[in-house]
């Protein structure tokens, strides 16, 4: 599939930034005309986007802390439903692999009224605002970004982005990206499944544990140790992975400090490092189908692209999904997607990166486009492309409102490859409803994500 091109940067749905504006939003502007978070208070020009209003942080009436929190806007009807037949109607806000979706797979996709949810704690919000104009890239890459950020704690640390240089601007908004509020310790039973020649299977289980020492509550910018995320994943299915694990440590500067992992392999006995756990490896988590770098909409170092800030977009993107993770996986996946009648979508103002292989870095994906959402600094979806210009794959992210955190976090994502014609929905937490599958909890014990302790449990 030869890529078109789809005029970004025409049309009113961009909103164009101008490097003086850009400049004049400083400290001051968060919590006035920015939110906390560094998004635009106000709505659009048309009221289909609204202000933001400090976000939902109040449950539904009778739900308590780390219940399932079902659909919350049930009586809404769509806006519009968007299909092959009428999606040169609405191009604009939708990506270019988006839209070879709905041509070769009948893919359509339901539009609701935008809710601006999104919230943090406030300790999050005082963080940001000291983070603001004081974060700076690390001293390998000033201006570029790939390396990684230091002088920043406990929020996103470029909630305003420098827009004056566009590869500046990117990889501040990416680093946002890979340090936005997903709370700071939570136990998830995850599930991903992979579709292929329209035969589901699940490509593993698990009972993750997730820690993020960069949002601590209790600690500061002058006790951080530099680890941003902490992970242990026990797997729990399928059979043939039952008994393994791996641990992950990521780092706000991975050129001083590269990610770190360990598995611990059924019949082995013992705990090894595994350094292929990173960048364009075919996961064996996700049965070959994606990278590990593809998790997340984006996962792991910057340091193989130039990432570069192409304007802010209005896009429908996946949204609000609290409804998907209530059913269960076998049935919500078809043979080229998720069931449409369970995906929420929503337009949202989304920060537009593009990036390209740094000279000398190597990548399957040559080319990649995020959609940011300005609330939360989640990818909203992705669009990637091989090293021939050929749209390669497309990244689907389904975020989850929770009030009791408070945050719009993320739920999963499914990468779509179009040149194989399969796919796989990685790291779901599906049948909250029957059992809540995701909880905070106010700490997790150092101890969990400690590879010599994963290696005391290995067995022969």
């Amino acid at each position: 599939m030869k890529r078109r091109t789809l005029g970004l940067l025409a049309g009113s749905s961009v909103i164009a930034l101008q490097a003086g504006r850009a400049k004049a939003q400083s400290a001051s502007a968060l919590g006035a005309s920015l939110t906390p978070m560094g998004a635009e208070m106000a709505g659009n020009a048309d009221g289909s986007i609204p202000p933001w209003t400090g976000g939902m942080t109040t449950l539904p009436a009778g739900l308590q802390k780390n219940d399932y929190i079902p659909e919350l806007f049930p009586d809404e009807q769509p806006v519009a439903v968007i299909d092959a037949s009428n999606m040169a109607d609405h191009a604009a806000m939708l990506s270019e692999g988006v839209q070879a979706m709905m041509q070769k797979y009948g893919f359509k996709i339901k539009v609701y009224p935008t809710h601006r949810t999104a919230a943090a704690p406030q300790y999050v919000y005082d963080n940001i605002a000291k983070n603001n104009g004081k974060a700076r890239f690390t001293a390998q890459d000033p201006t570029g970004g790939r390396f990684g950020f230091e002088n920043a704690y406990g929020g996103v640390p470029f909630p305003v982005p420098d827009l004056t240089n566009p590869l500046t601007a990117g990889a501040q908004i990416m680093w946002n990206q890979s340090s936005c509020w997903h709370g700071f310790a939570f136990n998830v039973a995850y599930q991903s499944w992979s579709v292929s020649s329209g035969q589901k299977s699940m490509a593993y289980a698990d009972a993750s544990q997730f820690k993020f020492p960069y949002y601590d509550p209790k600690g500061s910018l002058e006790t951080f140790d530099g680890r941003l995320e902490i992970q242990y994943d026990p797997y729990t299915g399928p059979q043939n992975l039952v008994g393994q694990a791996i641990i992950v440590w990521q780092f706000t500067n991975p050129y001083k400090n590269p990610q770190e992992a360990w598995e611990l392999l059924n019949g082995q006995g013992r705990v090894r490092r595994a350094p292929e756990v990173s960048f364009d490896t075919p996961s064996t988590q996700s049965n070959g189908i994606a990278g590990y770098d593809e998790y997340f909409g984006f996962n792991g170092s910057l340091e193989r692209y130039d990432w570069k800030y192409l304007g802010k977009q209005e896009m429908y993107i996946p949204y609000n999904n609290n409804k998907l993770y209530g059913g269960d996986a076998p049935s919500a996946h078809l043979a080229h997607f998720l069931d449409p009648e369970l995906i929420r979508w929503e337009k949202h103002r989304c920060w537009v990166v593009e990036a390209t292989l740094h000279p000398g870095e190597r990548n399957v994906l040559a080319r990649r486009r995020y959609y940011i959402d300005e609330d939360t600094w989640e990818v909203g979806c992705g669009d990637m492309w091989d090293a021939k210009g050929n749209l390669f794959k497309v990244n689907l992210l389904y975020n989850n409102c929770r009030p009791d955190l408070p945050g719009v976090v993320y739920g999963q994502n499914t990468i779509h490859n179009l040149q194989t014609d399969d796919y796989v929905s990685v790291a779901g937490h599906w049948n909250q409803s029957r059992h809540p599958t995701l909880t905070f909890v106010d700490d997790i014990p150092n101890s969990v994500f400690d590879p010599n302790n994963m290696a005391a449990s290995a067995q022969y």
